[in-house]
């Protein structure tokens, strides 16, 4: 037989229900577990990032030595297309209009293709 809307309905609640007192048993015993570890290595709320010294979002490890900031990657341009009066496209974004002209009157894009 077809359940109804209602029917389905119903039944995601229920299983919704299930599935909250499933996860909170098992938090419980997540919990238990982290306590049992703070206690046996002595852990602070510092080392763990909670601290007041923390950062949001920081990480909980060792200390680091100082890094040095990342230097963004530069972005190299490829040179895909290339005309005789020098015009190139790195095959991205819209087509300049030299490429647009040149297969507009016959050419393909294999003729300005750089190999």
């Amino acid at each position: 037989m077809t359940k109804t809307y209602a029917q389905l309905v119903k039944q995601i609640e229920a299983l919704q229900q299930d599935a909250e007192k499933v996860r909170r048993k098992e938090v419980d015993g997540v919990v238990s577990r982290i306590r049992e570890a703070i206690e046996v290595y002595s852990l602070t709320a510092e080392d763990l990032g909670f601290g007041a010294k923390a950062k949001k979002g920081a990480k909980a490890a060792a200390p680091a030595a100082k890094r040095r900031p990342r230097k963004a990657a530069k972005s190299a341009t490829v040179v895909k297309f290339r005309n005789e009066t020098g015009g190139t496209w790195g095959g991205r974004g819209k087509r300049p209009q030299w490429l647009r002209d040149a297969l507009a009157g016959g050419k393909t894009l294999a003729d300005f293709a750089v190999k």
